[in-house]
């Protein structure tokens, strides 16, 4: 996995110096403790600080390995591209921001979806990308997240959905916004078949995401302190003047309030998902 790119390359040593210039991705700094932490020993942990456990985010394509059983995962639908159906503009045209995004985050959309196996059950899948236009959900990702949900439907595959958006993309206005619907109803269906459908929430879940499919699941499991809400806690203390308790939409404090069921470790996440379905019924 490639976690760190190297933004630099070392600077070269004085003539004489014995001091050894480090590459700038051999060391990470935990943003919650501080503490600088070696980069390969980060990748063994999936990406969780030794020191304070701080979970740091993952890409789709790191997060899948942590989930599913090795050389399993078939991806679906990757031919899937976004238009620019409102020829939208703002200070750039939509299609750059396209383009951009694609480049820095190495996947053509917010969402990889796909058949895989978990502890050898088969499952059908789709893991957000937050480096895609921070995980914003378009007419693609809720096609791509209804199609995977039809196919867990046809091949009764338990559907794990794992979140990680800013909500939906206001460049593509109520197209955008019509996908929550259409996950929802496809979501209904697989329940009227009595697949399961996984909701994992990982840091963050925002928005129209959160306000839908994210909060529908038969089980709904967060990571550890993800935050998790419709508006921002800065937005929402701008609205109703007041200071909001400590630890609002985290994980903690909603499952504390009942809106979620589990908050897992990532370590422990693919363990306690397979469990979950060999209590539903599914083997492998």
């Amino acid at each position: 996995m490639s976690w760190f790119t190297r933004s630099k390359a070392p600077k070269p040593q004085a003539e004489g110096s014995d001091r050894v210039q480090m590459p700038d991705d051999i060391w990470t700094k935990c943003p919650k403790c501080g503490a600088i932490l070696y980069t390969k020993e980060l990748r063994r942990t999936m990406g969780v600080c030794t020191r304070c456990e701080y979970h740091f985010r993952l890409t789709a394509r790191q997060r899948l390995p942590v989930l599913v059983d090795r050389h399993s995962f078939s991806e679906t639908d990757e031919a899937l591209r976004t238009t620019d159906p409102l020829n939208f503009r703002d200070s750039k045209r939509y299609r750059d921001r396209l383009k951009k995004a694609e480049r820095s985050s190495g996947s053509t959309e917010a969402v990889i979806t796909g058949r895989a196996r978990m502890q050898n059950i088969p499952i059908a899948i789709g893991v957000f990308e937050f480096g895609f236009m921070g995980g914003s959900m378009g007419a693609v990702v809720g096609e791509k997240l209804a199609r995977i949900v039809e196919i867990g439907t046809k091949e009764r595959r338990p559907v794990i959905i794992v979140s990680a958006s800013g909500g939906a993309r206001m460049q593509e206005g109520i197209y955008s916004l019509m996908q929550m619907a259409k996950v929802s109803a496809a979501l209904g269906r697989l329940g009227q078949a009595r697949v399961p459908y996984i909701s994992v929430l990982t840091d963050p879940t925002t928005g129209g995401v959160a306000a839908s499919f994210a909060m529908l699941g038969d089980v709904i499991v967060a990571e550890p302190k993800a935050l998790i809400g419709f508006a921002g806690p800065r937005v929402i203390e701008q609205t109703i003047r007041q200071k909001l308790p400590e630890g609002f939409q985290r994980a903690e404090f909603l499952l504390e309030h009942g809106m979620v069921d589990m908050v897992v470790e990532r370590a422990a996440l693919k363990d306690e998902i397979s469990g979950l379905l060999v209590n539903f019924g599914f083997r492998g």
